[in-house]
C-alpha cells in the first residue's frame, strides 16, 4: 500500500460516511423537488473543503443506474460530491434522468480516489504485473479517447483481458485496446454505500 492510499484511508476513517451518503441522497432529492434546503452541519467540516476527486454510483437491484465522477481533484470534496451526485442521477448519458419514483429503490455508493499514477510498461505481460485487480482503478487513454473503471468493476469483470476489452470499448477505441499501447494510469479508492 503506497503513501497516497494510506493517507486516503486515514482521512476517510475520520468521516461520518452515513452523513455523506445522506447528503448525496438529499442533493438528489432536492433536485427532484426543486428545493435547496439541506442539512448544512456536515458542510462545516473543514476536512471536506480540501480538493478531492469522487465518484457517485447509483444502483437498482444490483444493476448500474448511473455513475459519474472526477478523476483528478479540481474542487473541494463537498463540491465534487454535490456535482457528481446530481450528474450521476440526471446526466449520465447511458440512462434517462432518475425519477422521484425510482429514488426509493436506488442505492448510493461514494468512491473517493487517490491521485492517479501513470504506469510505464513494455508490453501486455509487463502491464499485468503492474496492475492489481480488485484494488486498482484503471484509466486508459489513447489520443483524445479515454475511459476509466473503478476498482469495483473488477468484481463484475475479474478477467484481465475482458476487463480491458470492456474498458477499450467504453473509451471508443476497440475491444483490444492494449495492442495499441495506450497510456495507463491506476488509482485506488475508499468506497462506502448505503
Amino acid at each position: 500500500m503506497d503513501a497516497s492510499t494510506k493517507r486516503l484511508i486515514l482521512w476517510t476513517n475520520t468521516m461520518d460516511t452515513k452523513k455523506l451518503l445522506k447528503l448525496s441522497r438529499q442533493i438528489i432529492t432536492n433536485q427532484l423537488d426543486s428545493t435547496e434546503s439541506i442539512d448544512t452541519s456536515i458542510l462545516n467540516d473543514k476536512t471536506l473543503q480540501h480538493k478531492q476527486a469522487t465518484f457517485v454510483t447509483l444502483k437498482q437491484n444490483g444493476q448500474l443506474r448511473g455513475c459519474i465522477g472526477s478523476i483528478i481533484p479540481h474542487r473541494s470534496f463537498v463540491d465534487d460530491l454535490v456535482y457528481n451526485s446530481k450528474a450521476a442521477a440526471f446526466e449520465d448519458p447511458r440512462f434517462l434522468p432518475l425519477s422521484k419514483e425510482e429514488l426509493a429503490n436506488t442505492q448510493i455508493e461514494i468512491s473517493i480516489l487517490t491521485e492517479p499514477k501513470e504506469i510505464v510498461y513494455s508490453n501486455i505481460e509487463d502491464l499485468k504485473t503492474k496492475i492489481t485487480p480488485f484494488e486498482d482503478g484503471v484509466i486508459l487513454k489513447l489520443g483524445s479517447r479515454q475511459a476509466t473503471f473503478l476498482p469495483q468493476v473488477w468484481e463484475e469483470i475479474p478477467e484481465f483481458d475482458i476487463f480491458f476489452s470492456h474498458l477499450g470499448m467504453k473509451a471508443g477505441i476497440s475491444n483490444n485496446p492494449l495492442i495499441q499501447h495506450p497510456q495507463i494510469w491506476i488509482y485506488q479508492v475508499k468506497h462506502f454505500q448505503e
